[in-house]
């Protein structure tokens, strides 16, 4: 799998493509709060590159401004990573430091990951702009697990195209791909892709995808809890609960 073939299921126009490689030292200046983001960025990022700057005036589609936020241009941008480079953490990093909504293709041992996380301003800095909650990251591109089919990876790149996204305004396409990397977590759980028909049945999507990595991660903590007891009694009261929230798990999948 390779990052040109993600990009190109956008079909930016010509004059929205940037392509240029981004210092590493971009990162380092743009508030990372430790010493260890600063060697993780040192040493776990290939490349950085700029794929595209899409704006009102290349794409024809309005920017928005509201009181929280105001989309003037989505960045495009793909990070190359070293096999031994701490993926999910410098993945965040660049959403932070990049001042613009950034749609980015992360890839790690021929794998690839898209990502978006929206912002807005930061409430006590003027003129800055902050994460506004988590980074939603797709399934992986090129090495999928299990209930990721070719025929879904094949629907997600086809919503990612700039044409199949809403045209009210940046915000709105940017909503877009968010919702397409959902409806591709959520292929992962039901082996199907499908984009949500309503904004309220996206939200519920999320509220589900929300859910779900909650019970799943509960019940890897009682795993590991049960292989350490060393009462009986007590390692079956944690088995009774795994397999409780197992049914949990299997309902919250439904919902997806």
């Amino acid at each position: 799998m390779s990052i040109q073939r993600v990009f190109d299921s956008l079909a930016v126009p010509t004059e929205a493509r940037v392509d240029q490689r981004v210092p590493k030292k971009l990162l380092m200046e743009q508030g990372v709060p430790t010493a260890t983001d600063r060697r993780h960025i040192q040493d776990g990022i290939e490349e950085l590159r700029w794929l595209a700057a899409l704006k009102p005036s290349n794409i024809g589609v309005p920017e928005y401004r509201d009181p929280i936020r105001e989309y003037l241009e989505i960045a495009v941008l793909s990070i190359a990573l070293r096999p031994s480079a701490r993926g999910h953490r410098l993945t965040e990093l660049v959403h932070r430091a990049i001042p613009y909504p950034v749609l980015l293709f992360a890839s790690q041992d021929g794998e690839i990951i898209v990502s978006l996380a929206h912002k807005r301003f930061a409430q006590n800095e003027a003129g800055q702009t902050v994460m506004d909650g988590l980074v939603v990251a797709s399934p992986r591109l090129g090495g999928p697990p299990a209930g990721v089919t070719d025929e879904s990876a094949g629907a997600f790149f086809k919503s990612l195209s700039l044409a199949a996204q809403p045209r009210v305004h940046l915000c709105a396409i940017y909503q877009g791909w968010m919702e397409s990397v959902e409806a591709f977590q959520a292929a992962r759980l039901s082996g199907r892709f499908a984009l949500a028909p309503t904004a309220q049945a996206a939200a519920e999507r999320r509220a589900a995808l929300v859910e779900y990595e909650r019970i799943q991660k509960e019940i890897t903590s009682l795993r590991a809890r049960a292989e350490k007891e060393t009462q009986v009694n007590r390692r079956v009261e944690l088995n009774l609960e795994i397999r409780r929230l197992e049914g949990a798990l299997a309902l919250a999948a439904q919902n997806l």
